[in-house]
């Protein structure tokens, strides 16, 4: 399965957080409301899932410096 880059997924999650911000003010007829599911249709797309809170999941951990690499600070001396 093809998955997006994960530079590319910075500004999915921003663009649906955003349009949800805005849907949550604006009635059932608001544009808002398309924009918002093409950009929840885009981000299942881009992670490889059906839905929309399975795909902020699977884009959390894939974004830029979800993991960190070095967790030697959690190791006990």
């Amino acid at each position: 399965m093809l998955m997006a880059h994960p530079a590319v997924l910075p500004g999915l999650v921003d663009r649906y957080w955003a349009l949800a911000v805005l849907d949550a003010a604006a009635d059932d007829e608001s544009p808002v409301r398309k924009e918002l599911e093409d950009a929840e249709r885009a981000l299942c797309v881009a992670t490889g899932t059906a839905d929309v809170h399975a795909a902020l999941f699977s884009a959390r951990h894939r974004l830029p410096g979800a993991r960190v690499l070095d967790d030697s600070v959690l190791a006990s001396t």
